[in-house]
């Protein structure tokens, strides 16, 4: 059985302190997108952003079965079990792949059709610039997809070093790409897209050929291009895969119909939009890291059937999570001007990122460690039903419901929009919360005996 001195906390800081640097290193990947792009003018900084929110709703299939299969692992690699590690691993990366080639299919393929039922009628430049840059990193889905299902078959061992590393390359790539590319090239908004494609593509190859080489503990990929499809162990990756991304593309899809409102709003909220999230995104990345170590080490102790020690550990996580995010928060809060003069953005769009800056900083800093780090630990014992049910009710309830009557009733403006986010933080917060305390999620079974 696995012991509960196996999660000290020397070996959570080992867990978590390479996945804050990698969580750190994915949003300046979109930050430096954004920055370097704001240079071209506002129109490419609303282009970008429509497509990374569109990009989010596509590519939430492979991350949940990304999750699904890390879960899977996690509790096979708690019992000690080397040929189950082998075989779910293995069917994780079949999946990822099968489903990411469709999906890269179906955007290339309808890229403009999906921006104008999404986001209706938009300016023509936002509009071309939108359709170049979607086009590049629909391809891209495939490498993303591969990547990402190797990242989290990495962390489920207890090894967030190796990813982080290549994330480190990954970026410097994109970063160097988006300033030759945009600064040098001068070919703008396709350049952040062929930056993008780049780093993605050479993060795939070596992580996954990395993790076709390893041969440290349970994890490994004997046998990966002898393709078998195994039911039993595809249905256990999607028992938790399906309701996440379930979940997720309910949050995505409500996200997009908020994120609509903005177009009524004109370019400038548009763009501070956009750099609003981005900004944000650096104070709730900490929790991000601290999610992935829950599902990490909330799975091994399970598989391992200690309870306790999954319990104790996930308050431990949770404790630090908060304190980061609080921090985090309170930083952006205070730098708030400083932070917003590297974007080059008019008046107008500067006065509204610092309404949405204020709002989402007070609420992230109460709420979001309990609406979405805490939901990995129930996911990690295969409680993702209830995760999903609770998620989709808060979305459509509060954040979708509320930022249209605060816009068009009370007409709060565009800031109505971040009151509601904030509003859904602490009502799904207090679900998780609920269901924790209650502790019907110890009943939930993921693979079998």
């Amino acid at each position: 059985m696995l012991k509960e001195e196996r999660w000290d906390n020397k070996s959570l800081f080992l867990l978590i302190g390479p996945l804050i640097i990698e969580q750190v290193l994915t949003v300046t990947m979109g930050a430096a997108d954004t920055v370097m792009v704001s240079s071209i003018g506002e129109f490419a900084v609303s282009g970008v952003n429509i497509v990374d929110n569109i990009n989010n709703l596509l590519i939430i299939a492979f991350a949940a079965l990304s999750t699904g299969g890390a879960v899977v692992v996690s509790q096979y690699i708690g019992r000690k079990d080397p040929q189950k590690v082998n075989l779910a691993s293995r069917q994780l990366l079949y999946a990822v792949t099968v489903i990411s080639l469709l999906l890269m299919t179906i955007a290339i393929s309808l890229r403009a059709p999906i921006i104008r039922l999404l986001y209706g009628n938009i300016d023509n430049d936002v509009m071309e610039g939108a359709l170049v840059y979607f086009l590049l990193t629909a391809i891209s889905y495939p490498f993303l997809a591969i990547y990402s299902a190797s990242g989290a078959l990495f962390r489920a061992s207890g090894n967030s070093k190796t990813p982080m590393r290549i994330s480190i390359i990954s970026n410097i790539l994109n970063i160097a790409g988006n300033y030759f590319f945009i600064f040098h090239a001068k070919i703008g908004i396709t350049g952040a897209g062929l930056a993008t494609l780049i780093s993605r593509v050479t993060a795939a190859l070596v992580l996954t050929s990395l993790l076709a080489n390893n041969r440290r503990g349970l994890l490994n990929l004997d046998g990966l291009f002898k393709i078998t499809f195994n039911r039993s162990t595809l249905r256990s990756i999607l028992n938790v895969g399906i309701p996440s991304g379930l979940e997720s593309s309910m949050f995505q899809i409500g996200r997009l119909l908020t994120q609509r409102l903005f177009t009524l709003f004109g370019t400038a909220a548009l763009a501070a939009n956009a750099v609003a999230g981005v900004i944000n995104s650096f104070s709730f990345m900490p929790g991000m890291a601290f999610g992935v170590a829950i599902l990490t080490v909330t799975g091994q102790c399970i598989g391992a059937g200690d309870y306790e020690s999954a319990k104790k550990n996930a308050v431990k996580i949770l404790k630090a999570a908060w304190i980061f995010i609080f921090c985090m928060s309170s930083l952006i809060f205070v730098l708030m001007n400083q932070i917003l003069n590297l974007f080059d953005l008019g008046p107008e769009a500067v006065d509204y990122a610092k309404q949405f800056l204020r709002v989402h900083c007070i609420s992230l800093g109460t709420g979001w460690v309990f609406s979405f780090a805490l939901p990995n630990a129930l996911r990690a014992a295969g409680d993702a039903k209830y995760v999903m049910i609770a998620a989709t009710i808060s979305m459509w309830v509060v954040r979708v419901s509320v930022a249209y009557l605060l816009d068009f009733v009370v007409e709060t403006g565009p800031v109505g929009v971040w009151l509601a986010m904030g509003g859904d933080f602490i009502v799904r917060g207090a679900f998780y919360l609920t269901r924790w305390f209650s502790g019907k999620w110890q009943n939930k079974k993921v693979i079998a005996d």
